[in-house]
């Protein structure tokens, strides 16, 4: 048999490159029995997201600087904790979980960006609770949850800074390039939110 010569090493600036790149998990939100928000025409909110979440994680690959990988890839239902702790067990760098509300008025729009903390604005507590709201996606019954909560602030706290810092980044290049398509888009901000999706992450974690 003919001895085949070894690969040559790539050079030491593409070796450099690979093992730079930032580990991304992308959160679908929703999926399966859970299908969030209802949209026009009877448009659910878990197949928009993974269609932004796949084209998402193309350009993210095409990009080069990321390995990537997603909680779901296929319309199934994914309990919320076992996102995060994929996201865990993939030692990522950042965790982002898309969504997409609807509302009854065609007028309202816009495109808001959270991280995980306590908060007393009324509109995100109630956002939180119809995102946290399933027995069935949180796992659990409501002690349980509040236990996770207080175990995420012991665990999470020294992260809050570089989630914000994630979140400002993702919300004002998102809201300039949705703007090239819809100009009245509404930049309505970064905002802190006790999101249970994002509890128990181990790195800069963003809901969109």
């Amino acid at each position: 048999p003919q001895v085949r010569a070894a690969p040559s090493p790539p050079p030491p600036e593409l070796r450099a490159a690979a093992e730079g790149r930032l580990r991304l998990m992308i959160d679908p939100g929703h999926g399966g029995h859970d299908p969030g928000a209802r949209g026009v025409g009877g448009l659910w909110e878990k197949d928009v997201v993974l269609d932004i979440s796949l084209r998402l994680a193309a350009k993210a690959r095409a990009h080069g600087g990321f390995d990537v990988r997603l909680t779901r890839r296929t319309d199934v239902f994914v309990p919320l904790e076992d996102r995060t702790a994929a996201a865990n067990a993939f030692d990522a760098d950042l965790f982002v979980s898309v969504h997409a509300n609807a509302a009854a008025s065609p007028d309202l729009n816009g495109m808001e960006t959270y991280y995980l903390n306590n908060t007393d604005d009324r509109a995100t507590i109630r956002l939180a609770q119809m995102e946290n709201g399933l027995a069935s996606a949180t796992g659990g019954a409501g002690r349980g949850v509040d236990v996770a909560f207080i175990l995420s602030d012991l665990v999470q706290s020294y992260k809050v800074e570089e989630s914000i810092d994630l979140a400002e980044a993702v919300q004002s290049a998102a809201v300039r390039r949705a703007r090239t398509v819809r100009p009245e888009l509404r930049d309505i901000g970064v905002k802190a939110g006790p999101f249970y999706v994002l509890v128990g992450a181990g790195m800069p974690a963003v809901l969109v």
